[in-house]
């Protein structure tokens, strides 16, 4: 082996890697991005919560509950309910997350809980004197319960005695169970989506570009508009694909239920399939070969899938991420997908979700079409 032209041949991918500029900010982007989310953004302490009280008592001790946990910051109280029904509309909106329930008789079975009773007492049992209600559509929600439930309320609620009283009852909505997928597989469409649909469209015109089928292209009277379209349109098919297989063995193997209607799910699976598409084409037009348009993906998809609410919870984030995390798609669809499926909502309940990806599509493939030249250089 000789070292100097070993040494020739490692100076010459060197000053590759140079003149490649993407790969170059590559190496140096996608570990700092890593660390900036993991050590930035994502948190697994839930704060800020959206909720609601409906406070049935409306005594001073129960307003004085409601303070004490408001000042925990674990759930932000954004609404004042007065009935149960407007708060099944705001979960099944998607509006708020949890709520604290104060029941009428709060403070009887306050004054019960202190009695004395013996353990063989059929009677001993006595309903909490708080109830949250949890979306149980979303596992994070469910894990910032279990916080709640811990909470050091028991001073508070019952200052004369020191032994350990369950004061608060959580009530999970839609997925009372627990189930792991039932929160998982909607989750996992838009993942599946992300991957595919952006990673498909983001090679397309630098493939063109690379065999030489461009050069044919500009032969014709294809206009950039219709070169672009005319490249999105086949993958919503594969896409519209991809949704039905994961329903199809969502519900056969896993059980996952569908509650609301099934044109609202490929409603929004498609207009997300197109904004995903857009992104590809988007990225297809910086790109000058199909490994950087494969970097290029890649470095979108991490962020999405990190920032999205499908694997840290959103509600921890500080605002700067929940800020950039509104820009991705990925974000609402999840809150979409999870919507319709798990608690039944209609998208015209939804539609601030479907109204950004809307702009989202309009923006890239706007900005697709306007980079689309006919020309070779």
């Amino acid at each position: 082996m000789n070292l100097r032209r070993l040494f020739s041949i490692v100076l010459k991918e060197l000053r590759q890697l140079r003149r490649d500029r993407l790969t170059f900010a590559m190496i140096v982007g996608i570990p700092t991005m890593q660390l900036l989310l993991f050590g930035y953004a994502i948190n697994l302490d839930i704060r800020h919560l959206p909720a609601a009280v409906l406070d049935q008592a409306q005594t001073a001790h129960a307003r004085e509950v409601t303070a004490a946990l408001a000042q925990t910051d674990v759930m932000d109280f954004r609404y004042r309910l007065r009935t149960p029904q407007e708060l099944d509309d705001l979960i099944r909106a998607g509006k708020v997350s949890a709520a604290l329930v104060i029941p009428p008789d709060f403070e009887r079975r306050l004054a019960e809980q202190a009695l004395p009773r013996p353990p063989a007492d059929p009677r001993a049992f006595v309903r909490p004197p708080l109830q949250i209600v949890v979306d149980g559509s979303d596992q994070v929600v469910q894990q910032a319960a279990a916080q709640l439930a811990l909470l050091p309320l028991q001073k508070l609620l019952d200052p004369t005695t020191a032994a350990p009283v369950k004061n608060v009852e959580i009530v999970n909505f839609y997925n009372p169970a627990r189930l792991a997928p039932v929160n998982t597989v909607p989750g996992l469409i838009g993942v599946i989506l992300t991957m595919t649909m952006v990673l498909f469209t983001a090679m397309a015109i630098v493939r063109e570009r690379e065999r030489g089928n461009l050069e044919f292209l500009i032969a014709t009277p294809v206009s950039p508009f219709e070169l672009t379209l005319g490249k999105v349109l086949p993958f919503v098919g594969i896409g519209l694909v991809q949704v039905t297989v994961v329903l199809l063995l969502g519900m056969l193997i896993f059980h996952v239920p569908i509650r609301g209607t099934l044109a609202d799910v490929y409603g929004a699976a498609l207009v997300f399939i197109v904004a995903s598409l857009s992104l590809g084409v988007f990225i297809s037009t910086l790109a000058k070969t199909q490994f950087q348009s494969m970097q290029l993906a890649f470095f979108t998809f991490l962020p999405q899938i990190l920032l999205s609410g499908f694997m840290f919870p959103y509600a921890g984030m500080p605002r700067p991420a929940q800020y950039l995390a509104e820009i991705f798609p990925m974000t609402h669809f999840i809150r979409l997908i999870r919507g319709i499926m798990l608690r039944g909502a209609h998208l015209r309940e939804l539609w601030p979700e479907l109204a950004a990806l809307a702009a989202f599509c309009v923006i890239t493939l706007t900005i697709a079409v306007l980079r689309t030249r006919k020309r070779l250089d």
